[in-house]
């Protein structure tokens, strides 16, 4: 056979194994995961999830632009996400916008965009208001000026960075938001986890964690009709929907949720208890009055029949309030519901007493005035601990600082039911025994931390999970049921010893503000996250809560390191790369001389 037949051979062959291994990649699918920590594999929820997307579902990211590093590796990160559910499902089709860009070739996707946030706003309700609003989007003039307000109306919050480079400070907006939407419903995802007192790199590290989860959810949210419901309980004394409302809204972007209330028990109870077993979940958020025995045969029968709850109890009577008085002090008493019954025998006993602890949040007090404007200044509060999650459950993982207010302890009791603390007070924490007298004055002290020692570390939110037996079991019945079960169905109860951690402050205009935002000190704490948490995972079939505890090993530069050895840095990583590549060639070319100049 001759040179050139043999070389025809070759040829042949290699097209052959070339077509043979494009054939079976079409019907083969596989990606490589070469990471130590596997970080680029989707879990088992995550491909469900994105293999159910049967439409388009479009992601608008807003992390495009010049920004830091640190942002710059949040954006590779989370398009190598985005490219890994892209690879599931050619159904997902993401894009990454700079809202603030000048170039008019962007303007198709910005009013796409514009549109996208409106549903978020719930603004677009029927097929004749979204070409009204299609409409008025092409005749806006000023594209950018639109998108920063819309984005102020949906809590689109911008993120003010300080780039320090070499000594040099200066100042960049990122936007680390998307907006996934599909069909008619679209939805916001958070990309930058707040984390109080962290730098910008721990935040990242933080934040690309919890990425599969945001978008896992987000896709899950807007691909899927809705199918539980919460019921949020009334008629007890408990927090008013202004205070709720964005709880409210939150939970409404996953499930159906709606008022209950418990007045029609004295008149009907049997068809109280009928209508509550339609519902999923409840939700018991800061009760002030009484429970009746009729009233708590029926929450009790709902549990035991397969409800989910959340009791979110304030055992002591004390608002922050009811100190802004002449004396700044009050009476913390106990709060009586008539409930202890029913937690002892589900499994816990919240105590009447009020957690003092030295790890806390501040609040602002009026120091005086200027002009007109009065002066504040931030002191610490004890009767607020500040609780940060050490518990690795998938509800509080990867969560920061959680805002608690005149909170108890909750001792768990020995029975069947496994409980799981999901958050405790710090270890330098103690009890103050009620009734006590509460002062402003208490911002003035220094307590030391040796007088806390052997103390601390109290429950102030409990899982339980398990076949609950019913408070009325071997009891006399409050009223007649034909139906009234001892045990029958598992069921999940998340106890929170304060109320007030559901609960959102109100703007000057009475409107509600985001939960966990503090208006009087600036700071946004994760209680709205928890508390979505707590509702997904009692009600999450799907285990898309359990991605959360995924742990993601991302490592970064040591800035100091590479200012102290700048000019080292760029011969090791610019210059040295060029001048092997040269070499190669030289060295390349010569050999090549050598062989065919003979």
């Amino acid at each position: 056979m001759s040179a050139t037949q043999n070389n025809l051979k070759k040829i042949g062959i290699s097209i052959i194994i070339i077509v043979a291994l494009n054939i079976l990649g079409h019907f083969v699918f596989k990606r490589f995961d070469l990471t130590a920590d596997q970080r680029y594999t989707l879990s088992e929820t995550s491909l469900h999830i994105v293999s159910e997307v049967k439409e388009p579902l479009y992601v608008d990211v807003f992390l495009e632009g010049d920004f830091p590093g640190e942002f710059k590796k949040l954006q590779t990160e989370t398009q190598q996400l985005l490219e890994e559910f892209k690879a599931q499902n050619s159904n997902v089709i993401y894009r990454f916008i700079n809202p603030m860009s000048d170039d008019e070739s962007d303007d198709y996707a910005k009013r796409e965009l514009l549109f996208s946030i409106y549903k978020i706003s719930n603004i677009v309700k029927s097929k004749a208001q979204e070409e009204a609003i299609k409409n008025s989007i092409e005749k806006i003039p000023n594209l950018n000026d639109a998108i920063l307000n819309s984005f102020k109306d949906s809590s689109i919050i911008p993120v003010n960075v300080t780039v320090n480079d070499k000594g040099q400070q200066t100042q960049e907006v990122v936007f680390p938001w998307a907006v996934a939407t599909c069909g008619n419903r679209s939805v916001k995802v958070p990309l930058l986890k707040n984390m109080m007192g962290a730098s910008t790199a721990e935040k990242v590290v933080s934040s690309v964690q919890h990425l599969e989860y945001a978008f896992a959810n987000a896709f899950n949210t807007v691909s899927k009709t809705k199918q539980k419901k919460v019921a949020v309980m009334q008629g007890n004394g408990e927090l008013g929907d202004v205070y709720i409302a964005d709880f409210i809204k939150s939970v409404k972007d996953n499930y159906y949720i709606g008022p209950f209330t418990l007045d029609s028990v004295a008149k009907s109870p049997n068809e109280s208890l009928k209508y509550l077993k339609k519902y999923d979940l409840a939700i018991i958020a800061k009760p002030t009055e009484a429970f009746t025995d009729e009233e708590k045969q029926v929450l009790d029968q709902f549990i035991i029949n397969g409800g989910k709850a959340i009791w979110l109890i304030d055992q002591v009577n004390m608002e922050m309030d009811s100190l802004y008085n002449q004396t700044g002090t009050n009476l913390a008493f106990p709060r009586d519901l008539n409930l202890n019954d029913i937690f002892f025998k589900y499994g816990v006993r919240i105590k009447p007493d009020l957690i003092f602890d030295l790890q806390n949040t501040p609040i602002a007090l009026a120091t005086g005035d200027q002009g007109s404007t009065t002066q504040y200044t931030q002191y610490p509060w004890f009767y607020s601990p500040m609780i940060y999650p050490t518990s690795k459950n998938p509800i509080v993982s990867n969560l920061d600082g959680i805002k608690f207010q005149f909170t108890s302890p909750i001792e768990p009791l020995k029975n069947d039911i496994k409980k799981t603390v999901l958050l405790q007070s710090s270890l330098y924490s103690r009890l103050i025994g009620t009734p006590a007298e509460v002062s402003l004055k208490i911002v003035s002290e220094r307590p030391e931390q040796k007088d806390f020692i052997g103390k601390g570390n109290y429950p102030v939110a409990v899982l339980l999970e398990g076949k609950f037996h019913s408070v009325y079991e071997n009891r006399i019945l409050a009223f007649k049921d034909s139906n009234f079960k001892s045990f029958n169905k598992e069921s999940k109860l998340i106890f929170i010893s304060d109320g007030d951690v559901v609960k959102n402050q109100l703007d000057k205009n009475l409107q509600p503000l985001e939960l966990g935002y503090d208006k009087w000190t600036n700071n946004l704490y994760a209680n709205k996250e928890f508390m979505l948490n707590c509702v997904n995972y009692l009600l999450d079939d799907n285990g898309l809560i359990n991605i959360r505890s995924k742990e993601v090993d991302l490592p970064l530069l040591n800035k100091e390191k590479v200012y102290a050895n700048y000019t080292q840095s760029q011969v090791i990583t610019v210059a040295m790369p060029i001048v092997i590549l040269l070499l190669f060639g030289v060295v390349f070319t010569i050999l090549r001389k050598k062989k065919y100049a003979k």
